[in-house]
């Protein structure tokens, strides 16, 4: 028996990286699944590598109120209802120190990181308090407790501003049996690290990759994968004592 069985759940972001990570790890635990994502070639990819019988994939914008609505209309309409939410849809942002950071990428930071959290969650409520319960999980940063570097000021902010959306919600949420957690990982092998380091060095990226690692206690970068079976943990009925946490996945960062 797995441990979403029955489940319905939710995952914005599932084009790539951790969300597709988190996708094909709930299936093989028996989640259906409701995908969510801006490339719809890329949901469909998602959806064959979690080879699962029950999944569907609806291309949005979370920025967006309506694209939001359509995402858990989706799931009602598929699949009765949804059990659990993960919110990982984000974006890094350009690497600029503040007084030449340009306004629209830092509005474009917020828009996805913090409103398109904010308005999953107005939807994700409503329809697990349907269900009598659930878990909803955040995907944060370490940059959400730490300011890593310089130049990275919209990208920090937006995820210190989760963890406080998500300690807002773990406390309204309570009284339904909804259980809200925040993931914070570390460095991870995935698009956003190498847009990251492509940045920092255009000429050098792979450079930049090996100082990264070699500051990190553990001296690597982190999986997709080993961030998918924390989410998995928050999402069962084995975590149904947690709410309003903070997981780390970082490699020790967080202890310097």
């Amino acid at each position: 028996m797995g441990r979403l069985d029955g489940k319905v759940a939710v995952i914005t972001g599932a084009g790539s990286g951790i969300g597709r990570a988190a996708a094909v790890r709930f299936a093989t635990e028996g989640a259906k699944l409701v995908l969510a994502g801006r490339s719809e070639d890329a949901l469909r990819e998602t959806a064959t590598l979690a080879n699962a019988g029950d999944v569907i994939h609806v291309a949005a914008d979370v920025s967006l109120p309506e694209d939001n609505a359509r995402i858990f209309e989706a799931a009602t309409t598929h699949f009765g209802g949804v059990d659990v939410f993960v919110a990982n849809a984000g974006y890094e942002g350009v690497i600029s120190e503040i007084e030449d950071y340009p306004v629209e990428d830092f509005d474009r930071v917020m828009a996805i990181n913090v409103r398109g959290v904010f308005l999953g969650l107005k939807q994700a409520i409503v329809a697990l308090r349907r269900r009598g319960g659930g878990s909803i999980v955040i995907t944060s940063s370490i940059g959400g407790i730490k300011a890593r570097g310089i130049g990275n000021a919209a990208y920090v902010a937006s995820k210190h501003a989760e963890i406080g959306m998500m300690r807002t919600a773990s406390l309204e949420c309570a009284p339904h049996g909804i259980r809200v957690n925040c993931v914070l990982p570390g460095p991870i092998e995935t698009r956003m690290m190498r847009s990251i380091e492509q940045s920092r060095s255009p000429h050098a990226p792979g450079d930049v990759h090996d100082t990264i690692a070699a500051g990190i206690p553990l001296r690597r970068y982190g999986t997709p994968e080993e961030i998918a079976n924390l989410m998995l943990f928050l999402a069962s009925d084995e975590a149904g004592f947690s709410t309003g946490g903070i997981y780390l996945a970082d490699g020790g960062l967080s202890a310097l």
